[in-house]
């Protein structure tokens, strides 16, 4: 069900959004790890079964990738990248749809975009903002 996140609540579902994001890179990086190794496979005559095997291997490794996706994104927020650690709230601000921003490695949100402007349009939250739903 869809929300708009106020930035407290964004701030108190925060701990467990970074456990599924991490959850969710973990993921990522198996499925890069695993597409490294198949790379390497091809160049090094390794049979067909052994590659038919790590094929299947990324398979399922891309699976539980994107079902990691699917779980982080049912708490409500968008995944912009997992590379860059970007994910963002939907919001308010007015009544202005805007965009609550969070980069991997802040511990707080601190930053909010409106909806047609990314990263590089971050604009810090004033601690007196009561504009924000």
């Amino acid at each position: 069900m869809f929300s708009y996140f106020t930035k407290n609540e964004a701030n108190l579902a925060l701990p467990d959004i970074i456990k599924k994001f991490e959850f969710t890179l973990a993921k990522k990086n198996e499925v890069s790890k695993i597409e490294q190794q198949l790379q390497t496979s091809l160049s090094n005559a390794s049979t067909f079964e052994e590659y038919v095997a790590l094929k299947q291997k990324l398979n399922s490794a891309i699976t539980k990738f994107y079902e990691a996706v699917e779980i982080l994104e049912n708490t409500g927020v968008v995944v912009k990248s997992i590379d860059q650690g970007l994910l963002d709230f939907p919001s308010k601000r007015f009544d202005e749809e805007v965009w609550l921003c969070w980069k991997y490695g802040e511990t707080e949100i601190k930053f909010w975009h409106e909806k047609d402007s990314g990263f590089m349009g971050r604009k810090p939250i004033e601690v007196s903002d009561e504009s924000l739903v």
